[in-house]
This record gives C-alpha cells, sequence and structure tokens, in this order.
C-alpha cells in the first residue's frame, strides 16, 4: 500500500560535521591569548542544520551522509535524535570526522570558520539506490561530489516516471561554492537554490541579473532562488517570474553560523506544505533573520511564529 503523503518525509543528502564554536566579545587579534564568553559543540553541515531546522518547524526529515565512528560520531547520532531527526541512512566511513572551528563574534554577529576537511568518502550513488524512495515526499541535496549526485537525481527522475503525478519526490539543490563542478547540478533540480558567491563568481552583480542570467542553465519550469544576505532574497517562478522579500533582521546580530540553511530549510518546509513561492521566500527570510538574533536552532520553533 503506497504511503499517505502526510506520512512522507523530507530527506536531505551532505555533509554532517562537528562544529566547536567559541563566542567571543571582539576577533582576537593574531598571536594574542584571550577568553572566550562561552563554548560549545554543535552539530554542523550544511545538510544536517537544514533537517534540524526543518524537524524544528514542524517537517519530519532525514538525513543522509558519512561518519566516522568514535566519540565525535556519539555526539552527532545523540543530536539527531535529540532533533528528532531519521539519521537510519547514515552512511559508516573509515577515519576521522570533519570539524569546523568557528569564532563567533558577540560584537558584530559574524562567524570566521576554519573547516579541517578529513577527505571523509561522500555517500555514492550506489548508497543511494537501497534508499526507498517511497518514504519521501522532497529530496534536498547540498551540492558536493556532483558526479555522483547527478546519477543519485537521475534515479529519482526515473521513480517519478513511474509513480502518479501526486506521488512525484521533489528534488532541490543548494549550489553553495563556486566550484565548476558543481554547476552540472543546475538542470537536475525542480527547485535551485544558488548562493550570492555563485551568482558573483558567474559575473551577475545583483539578485535580478543572477535570475536572468542563471535560468538558462535550469530545467524547463524549475524554480531558482537567489538569497543575497541584507537584500533579502529574490527567487523566479517556474515561468521565470520574479519574486522578492526583503530581509527580516533582527533587533541585534548574535549568531549568522547557519542562517543559509536555515533559510533553505524554512523555504522547503512552505513549498513542501503547499505554500506558493511568494509566501515560502517570505518565510524563509524571516526565520533566516530571526535565527541570526540568537545562538544555535533552539528557537526557530518560536521565531516561526513570531
Amino acid at each position: 500500500m503506497a504511503r499517505r503523503e502526510e506520512q512522507k518525509k523530507i530527506l536531505c543528502v551532505g555533509l554532517v560535521c562537528l562544529d566547536i564554536i567559541s563566542v567571543v566579545e571582539e576577533f582576537p587579534r593574531e598571536d594574542s591569548d584571550s577568553r572566550c564568553l562561552s563554548q560549545r559543540w554543535q552539530r554542523g553541515g550544511n545538510a544536517s542544520n537544514s533537517c534540524t531546522v526543518l524537524s524544528l518547524l514542524g517537517s519530519p526529515c532525514a538525513f543522509m551522509g558519512s561518519l566516522c565512528a568514535g566519540p565525535v560520531a556519539s555526539f552527532i547520532l545523540e543530536d539527531f535524535q535529540k532533533f528528532r531527526v531519521d539519521a537510519s541512512l547514515l552512511r559508516k566511513r573509515g577515519g576521522a570526522a570533519p570539524t569546523s572551528i568557528v569564532i563567533s563574534n558577540h560584537g558584530t554577529g559574524s562567524r570566521t570558520i576554519v573547516h579541517a576537511n578529513s577527505n571523509i568518502a561522500e555517500v555514492t550513488s550506489e548508497d543511494f539506490d537501497a534508499v526507498d524512495l517511497s518514504a519521501f515526499k522532497w529530496i534536498h541535496w547540498e551540492g558536493r561530489n556532483a558526479d555522483e549526485q547527478v546519477k543519485m537525481m537521475a534515479r529519482v527522475e526515473r521513480h517519478n516516471q513511474t509513480v502518479a503525478p501526486e506521488q512525484r519526490i521533489v528534488v532541490s539543490v543548494e549550489i553553495e561554492k563556486p566550484r565548476e563542478e558543481l554547476y552540472r547540478l543546475f538542470p537536475c533540480a525542480d527547485v535551485v537554490f544558488a548562493s550570492k558567491d555563485v551568482a558573483r563568481h558567474l559575473g551577475f552583480g545583483t539578485p535580478a541579473d543572477a535570475l536572468r542570467g542563471l535560468r538558462p542553465r535550469l530545467r524547463p519550469g524549475a524554480v531558482l532562488i537567489c538569497a543575497w544576505a541584507e537584500q533579502g532574497a529574490d527567487a523566479a517562478d517556474g515561468d521565470g517570474t520574479p519574486l522578492h522579500s526583503d530581509a527580516f533582521p533582527p533587533e541585534r546580530l548574535l549568531d549568522t553560523l547557519g542562517a543559509g540553511d536555515t533559510f533553505n530549510a524554512a523555504v522547503i518546509h512552505r513549498l513542501a506544505g503547499g505554500a506558493p513561492l511568494r509566501e515560502a521566500l517570505t518565510f524563509g527570510c524571516k526565520v533566516a533573520g530571526a535565527k541570526c538574533g540568537f545562538h544555535g536552532y533552539d528557537d526557530i520553533a518560536r521565531a516561526a511564529l513570531d
């Protein structure tokens, strides 16, 4: 028997890592010795963060990525459980877990990240072939190992051709890093999140320019979304109609870490629930803006109600 639509989850595929976050009064000078205001461990990674936000907003979700055994893995698994994220699709790998050292400036809200990539093997199309696609209504990829992700998305496309329209899985992808190999993912998704960095790298100086310039890279009828920091976010629907939402900055900027992941998750949450693109875009900006006013993600649900 087919799963009822409301029981299906949103799956995010990408990175999970450990963030070690030190909150400081001001950014330290080189070769200085100072104390932080606070320090915490936090589960990180774009797709992992988006799962946290999706769950807090009320969307059942699952994460797929690679994880190494050890004490960091134990922390990550416990944190997935805390936030009610299905982690059953994690793939165990050898090596060390990726780690990000984050300096969060309490005075300005900026975050400076030094990432240690252990070259952990990413999930492959072969791993993805074992996934029961009938469990999901939406699958979101954090653009990473594009060669394998193209194959994964092609599998979803083949699946969608065999089911009724209302049972088709929506495919979205985040193209955040300005890397040529990731641009292969543009035509593979129904919803594409292109970062400001990618737009600028490709020569587009404004969100409107990015929407026009990137559209030929998309499949027909796809949605393009481009967040532009303090300028808010712009999008083009399947017909190419441009949309805009202003930013909603908090009264005081405290923590911008994960703001983009929060935006993506909030937009997906609303679109997956049937909201129009304009409403989802504004909701994403509101929730991401509110998130910048507190540390971590625990207050996301409250922020969504404000």
